[in-house]
């Protein structure tokens, strides 16, 4: 990790605006969580995804890690990677069950 990057700085607004939107998606999964259970399984599954969907939920998720993302010095090390890039290559991310990455 870049020395820079072992402190960052981040602005209150910037800061209240991503718990904001992490508030509201966390709260809101939670409540349709705790609605649905003991509930039907399909329709938990279809109010979630429709959550998701018409809530833009992954824009949200996007404009968190931007907001995040910002104060990182964005220098590449010797691998051709910054600090960020490096991090997040060891993730292993969903794939269908059927497949692998």
């Amino acid at each position: 990790m870049l020395e820079k990057n072992k402190e960052i700085s981040l602005s209150g607004e910037s800061a209240l605006e991503a718990l904001a939107d992490l508030e509201y998606i966390l709260i809101s999964l939670h409540k349709i969580g705790s609605y649905y259970e003991g509930k039907s399984l399909d329709e938990y599954r279809r109010e979630t995804t429709d959550f998701i969907d018409d809530e833009r939920v992954t824009q949200r998720l996007a404009k968190i890690r931007r907001i995040l993302s910002e104060p990182f010095d964005s220098a590449v090390g010797e691998d051709d990677m910054d600090d960020i890039e490096r991090r997040v290559s060891q993730l292993e991310f969903w794939n269908p069950s059927n497949e692998t990455d």
